[in-house]
């Protein structure tokens, strides 16, 4: 019983090793579109530690610490990498050398604010079931999804819009800044097996899945924001609804 009580930190540590390797891919630009999958695998594996920790009721201080250790390397440093080598293939950094520090200041900001959230979500007490911000996880699956969409389509309309740099430079900042927006948003911890309490999160997966075997990987870029303007859209409501 005591091994199974480690089974959460193992799948952590995975998705610090997903990390890893992510960072590893994406410092070269001939494997760099196969960073995002492990990033993505991270993300997985990160979900499934919470599960598992909930499942056997392994909670540990050590567990919190290697969740936002790993969490900092999958989620603030990989997508951070992938942020610098985009900036670095749009087409105004490729036209002129003094864009390469901007381009590194401007993509600093992706682990520099995941670092911000990951901190303030370990002192949130109101983050047991609703987050505050835009996850780590999230934000990196954000940034992975660009790279992908300009691999695997790099004639569409929305890889032209990627790889402008003023474009690609706003996207990034905003997608930073929505890390420590104080911001409900919804979180997929499933506590009851019933579809009302689970609606929300039932509509943005089903609308995914949709999304993306209608548009394949053209479809991803969007979810996230999609994901933004859900839980907007709920918080405004629970602000109407308060005010009455």
């Amino acid at each position: 019983m005591r091994l199974l009580k480690h089974i959460p930190n193992f799948l952590t540590l995975l998705n610090l090793v997903c990390g890893f390797v992510a960072i590893v891919l994406a410092f070269n630009i001939n494997t760099l579109n196969y960073a995002p999958y492990f990033i993505f695998i991270a993300a997985g594996f990160d979900f499934a530690d919470g599960l598992a920790a909930r499942a056997l009721s392994a909670y540990s201080e050590l567990g919190k610490q290697l969740d936002s250790l790993s969490d900092m390397v999958s989620f603030g440093v990989a997508p951070g990498i992938l942020a610098f080598q985009l900036l670095q293939l749009s087409s105004v950094a490729q036209l002129s050398s003094q864009f390469f520090v901007l381009s590194v200041l401007i993509a600093a900001l992706i682990p520099a604010f995941s670092a911000c959230r990951l901190g303030k979500f370990n002192i949130d007490d109101r983050q047991t079931s609703t987050f505050y911000g835009l996850p780590t996880p999230a934000s990196a699956v954000f940034i992975s999804s660009l790279v992908l969409v300009i691999f695997y389509y790099p004639s569409s309309d929305i890889s032209t819009g990627i790889l402008n740099f003023y474009i690609l430079s706003a996207l990034i900042i905003l997608d930073a800044v929505m890390m420590v927006v104080d911001m409900p948003m919804f979180s997929f911890k499933i506590k009851k097996l019933n579809i009302a309490d689970n609606a929300v999160q039932l509509f943005f997966l089903i609308t995914s899945v949709l999304l993306l075997i209608l548009f394949n990987f053209k479809a991803l870029p969007f979810l996230v924001p999609m994901y933004i303007l859900i839980s907007f859209v709920l918080f405004v409501r629970e602000k109407v609804q308060a005010s009455r």
